[in-house]
């Protein structure tokens, strides 16, 4: 069943590297005729505490989101498109993630700087943050300088999509995903699995003479699950090829798509505790700050 995009919203924080999501958001609006939301937070401090109580600057609010809509008109230009301005005051990404299901939107659209370590730490990330709390899927961008001829003169195309299957309900999310689309772009479908030894460990107990077979037998089994994923009346519209990796996933996700001029990955969205998503970062996290290429992260509703 192809996935419908009918809403499409884009963030922006009015710099020269966020603006480049409006560009993807026109794009993927015109390719799919869907409404575009193009919703700007201005970061403005609502109050300065002189002795015990605050001062408020409505008319710097004012003008600040006046300022903000008049950009906004400019950047979405001569686009033939239906659109429509958001502009608020607040958190960034709680007020994103409000407006996202308060307009049902299908799609959302949001760059990134790829931030890692101490930097990523310090500085957090909206990013990150929608990445846990959109109920729709979360195209992540980079920079106009990252573009790799995906998207040129406001025009898309995927000739190569990525979708990270581990069989897991959030991956099954994610190819569904996965596949709608490359029926969309008729791209090539690469669906690959990576192969994490301690994983399989306790799936049987033998000896070393019959690891070998055992771990043959695992891939042939592992590639036949691949290959009968994807339908066959779907296979008129994309060329799927099914991928076994060895190693960690995200190391080889993101090794596995500069090597082969992947224009697209789709991964799905786990849940972990707050210690784990700080110092570690899920799969997702690491191939959005690493790779070149769009990602589009895909969460369960509700």
């Amino acid at each position: 069943m192809r996935v419908e995009i009918k809403k499409v919203f884009c963030a922006t924080d009015i710099s020269d590297f966020s603006n480049h999501s409006i560009s993807w958001g026109i794009a993927l609006a015109q390719e799919f005729g869907a409404k575009l939301y193009v919703c700007h937070v201005v970061d403005f401090p609502t109050s300065i505490t002189y002795g015990d109580g605050p001062i408020f600057f409505m008319d710097q609010q004012d003008l600040a989101i006046g300022n903000a809509h008049k950009q906004l008109k400019q950047l979405i230009g001569e686009a033939q498109i239906e659109w429509e301005p958001l502009v608020t005051i607040g958190h960034a990404a709680d007020e994103i993630s409000r407006l996202v299901e308060e307009k049902g939107a299908d799609l959302a659209i949001s760059a990134t700087h790829g931030r890692s370590g101490l930097k990523r730490l310090v500085l957090g990330s909206v990013t990150e943050r929608l990445m846990r709390t959109l109920h729709c899927p979360l195209l992540i961008v980079r920079g106009p300088e990252h573009n790799l001829n995906i998207l040129s003169d406001q025009k898309i195309h995927f000739p190569k999509i990525l979708v990270g299957c581990d069989f897991s309900e959030d991956s099954n999310l994610a190819f569904q995903h996965g596949l709608s689309l490359a029926q969309e772009f008729e791209s090539e479908l690469h669906l690959v699995h990576v192969k994490e030894p301690s994983v399989y460990v306790n799936w049987l107990k033998t000896s070393v003479e019959y690891e070998k077979d055992l771990d043959d037998e695992l891939k042939i089994r592992i590639i036949d699950k691949l290959k009968n994923m994807v339908p066959q009346e779907a296979r008129n519209w994309c060329t799927p090829q099914t991928v076994l990796l060895k190693g960690h996933p995200h190391e080889e996700l993101i090794r596995y798509a500069k090597a082969n001029d992947i224009a697209l990955i789709v991964l799905g969205v786990r849940g972990q505790g707050l210690v784990e998503k700080l110092f570690v970062g899920s799969t997702t996290d690491r191939v959005a700050r690493q790779t070149p290429c769009p990602v589009l992260s895909v969460s369960p509703k509700g």
